[in-house]
């Protein structure tokens, strides 16, 4: 789960109405290499392992749209359904979905638009979106903004917008990363979330359950991506937002003493963290948590798809992620956009414009956010009194943030993310010892990404 004509001109004051201010990142992006060609066909039910093609024209008014979705999961894909029918029932549209796993879609996103794809799509801002963009892949959507552009802050339009000034992109929710922990489990260890303000609190912390048999922190990154949320927050507090910003962008050396640093108090993590994490999906990690294994877990506003609702929900709670440096507190927040954009042209583009209208709007997101409360909507007319406490609490610590950031995937250049960040962070958890070999290994790779 970015930014505007440029991560360095974002704002540097974020308030509750201006959420998500300049999160519209200026994109310098390559293609990311394709793995499999898409095939097979949309239905409702359908779920495959690679995105699947659209066939066949429909009218705007009956027919129907496909529509390439990365919600596999039982809690988002049946909030999903809902927000579909009632789209069905308010224009006659009938949507066919195709489910596809998440890091699936994500490696063959590429693969699939220069085929024959679904006509609207699941996908994230920043530069990912810019990408599809810059390249033709996507449709220009600006008619859309102007049917639903008043609802919106600008913020979230600038993280709409590509760099042809035109819109591509429909925000629907975000979701801030922070330490999750059981409010139970806490109670018992006589642990007061409210006073883990430095990570000397935090490990404290991890100490009293380490004594009780329990996992500090559920780790896991099979999948790759969820330690970036590690790194991103270990990073903006060792060196604060400006410096991580610049690290993204391919203007400092991943050699810098100040990169070192974030590894080495990473390490100094570890010990705190679920062991065998690399062969482990955040799902599973979720479950240490829910069944009182584990303390904590670093993760997004969606882990409570993984708790039934009910007491298990009710027990949920998060604190940020504490402070290392004290010159940069913990001003900034990591909370990634999540939202949909429609292919390169179809012989439904009206249709297709039609739902991401539809789910721009409030009563789309209140459906979706009544099935699946572990998100934020995006639009300002979002009910938000039916929030519960974790949504609530998720907008104020969002809200009060100085500084946003989406996530290392997206806030960079998708090619650096997928092919040297995500190995190396996996290595770097394999032998944490070995931080000088892996920079400096990070750091040639950069330079000739960045230089191409």
């Amino acid at each position: 789960m970015t930014q505007g004509s440029s991560r360095e001109d974002q704002s540097s004051s974020v308030s509750r109405r201006r959420v998500l201010q300049g999160l519209a990142l200026g994109a310098g992006a390559v293609a990311a290499t394709p793995l499999l060609a898409a095939c097979g066909s949309s239905s409702t039910t359908s779920t495959s392992t690679a995105p699947a093609a659209s066939g066949g024209s429909s009218a705007a008014t009956g027919g129907s749209v496909s529509f390439g979705s990365i919600a596999s999961d039982a809690v988002p894909k049946k909030a999903y359904a809902d927000v579909f029918a009632g789209f069905t029932k308010a224009s006659g549209i009938d949507v066919k979905v195709n489910t596809v796993d998440h890091n699936t879609f994500q490696e063959q996103i590429n693969t699939y638009l220069q085929g024959s794809p679904d006509q609207a799509f699941t996908w994230f801002s920043g530069y990912r979106m810019r990408f599809f963009a810059d390249q033709g892949l996507s449709t220009d959507i600006s008619s859309v903004w102007d049917k639903i552009g008043a609802d919106y802050n600008e913020s979230f339009k600038g993280a709409s917008t590509g760099n042809d000034t035109k819109q591509y992109f429909v925000p629907f929710y975000y979701y801030p990363w922070a330490l999750f922990y059981r409010k139970s489990v806490f109670k018992e260890l006589g642990i007061d979330a409210t006073t883990i303000k430095t990570i000397d609190d935090l490990k404290s912390a991890a100490a009293k359950m380490k004594a009780k048999g329990l996992i500090p922190i559920a780790f896991a990154d099979k999948d790759g991506w969820p330690a970036m949320g590690t790194f991103d927050y270990i990073n903006v507090r060792t060196n604060g937002y400006d410096f991580h910003v610049s690290l993204m962008a391919g203007k400092e050396k991943w050699t810098d003493p100040k990169v070192k640093a974030v590894f080495t108090n990473w390490a100094d993590l570890l010990p705190l963290h679920q062991e065998g994490s690399l062969g482990r999906t955040w799902q599973d990690a979720a479950g240490a948590l829910l069944n009182k294994k584990a303390g904590m877990y670093l993760l997004g506003m969606f882990v409570g798809q993984q708790f039934p609702e009910g007491p298990d929900r009710d027990d949920l709670d998060f604190f940020p992620f504490p402070q290392i440096e004290a010159a940069y507190g913990v001003d900034t927040v990591e909370a990634p956009i999540d939202g949909f954009m429609l292919s390169k042209s179809t012989d439904n583009v009206d249709g297709g414009k039609a739902l991401l209208e539809y789910l721009g709007g409030a009563d789309a997101q209140n459906i979706y956010l009544a099935s699946d409360p572990n998100n934020v909507g995006t639009n300002n007319k979002t009910d938000t009194s039916k929030y519960n406490a974790l949504q609530k609490k998720a907008a104020e610590l969002v809200g009060a943030a100085k500084h946003i950031t989406q996530f290392l995937d997206r806030d960079t250049r998708p090619d650096f993310a997928s092919t040297v960040m995500l190995p190396s962070i996996q290595q770097f958890i394999a032998k944490p010892a070995e931080i000088d070999k892996l920079l400096e290994s990070i750091e040639k790779q950069k330079q000739a990404i960045f230089a191409s």
